[in-house]
């Protein structure tokens, strides 16, 4: 079974428990949702706008950090000059959970924060589309390889634009880039981690944005393998307009100072 396909299997139960719900315990919520897009779009104080993630663990690591809660990091990465907060919420392999993004939300409204949230996970089904609308969340994660479908995938981004919520849409090469612009994406996350093999090829990443560029109006995230400030600088250079960082903030038990300190320089 391949990583993919492990993912894949880890969803099925949560996606019984959904079809289990009333629709009142999957209402949307109905707050407002700071705009994930122009949170990229404007940038911060180092040369791309960052999606700094919480990730507890990951299949390829292990357990990377479980002693700081998701509301103090997500407090820290906000103060330390993060464009957006990415949530893991994938509980068998990435050791997270959906309740993570409103308490996120709830910890940063209660300091006068606002600061997009992605919800990311293993989404292909419409009931997981719900179950993120009825959450926080500004938007969430769509991998073309789970719906290498452009119509599925054009109908669960636009379900999830529907509620107000933003779809990023993921790619790992030019057949999926392909697929993702037929659905009509307009924020694509290049992820230098082949989600089948585990894999890591950050070149891959940025020779995909020299090959096929990005079009007008479209938003691009570079992530995996992004850990130095150099690594934002290159990435920069190919178009992307932002960068997601996750382990490499999060590994040393102090992701806030890490984000600083990367942003500045100063690593």
């Amino acid at each position: 079974m391949t990583g993919l396909e492990r993912f894949v299997e880890a969803k099925r139960g949560e996606i019984a428990s959904l079809e289990r719900m009333g629709a009142e315990e999957l209402r949307p919520w109905r707050g407002t949702r700071p705009s994930f897009r122009r949170a990229l779009e404007r940038g911060g104080v180092g040369p791309l706008a960052v999606v700094a993630e919480y990730k507890r663990a990951s299949p390829s690591r292990g357990v990377i950090c479980e002693t700081l809660e998701p509301e103090d990091v997500a407090i820290q990465y906000a103060k330390a000059g993060a464009s957006a907060i990415s949530v893991l919420t994938e509980e068998r392999y990435f050791h997270g959970s959906l309740a993570y993004v409103s308490r996120m939300a709830e910890a940063l409204a209660g300091e006068g924060i606002s600061v997009p949230l992605l919800r990311k996970d293993f989404i292909f089904h419409p009931l997981q589309v719900a179950a993120a609308l009825a959450t926080p969340a500004s938007a969430l994660l769509l991998i073309v390889r789970l719906t290498p479908d452009a119509r599925a995938l054009r109908d669960l981004r636009e379900a999830a634009e529907a509620g107000g919520v933003e779809a990023v849409v993921e790619v790992f090469d030019e057949r999926d880039l392909a697929l993702a612009r037929e659905s009509g994406a307009r924020i694509i996350q290049v992820n230098a981690r082949d989600l089948v093999t585990l894999r890591v090829d950050r070149n891959a990443c940025l020779t995909l944005a020299e090959k096929r560029p990005p079009k007008e109006g479209e938003l691009w995230i570079a992530a995996s393998g992004m850990s130095r400030r150099v690594d934002l600088e290159e990435a920069a250079r190919r178009g992307f307009r932002a960068a997601l960082m996750g382990s490499a903030l999060m590994e040393g038990g102090r992701p806030g100072e890490a984000l600083r300190a990367l942003l500045r320089g100063e690593e």
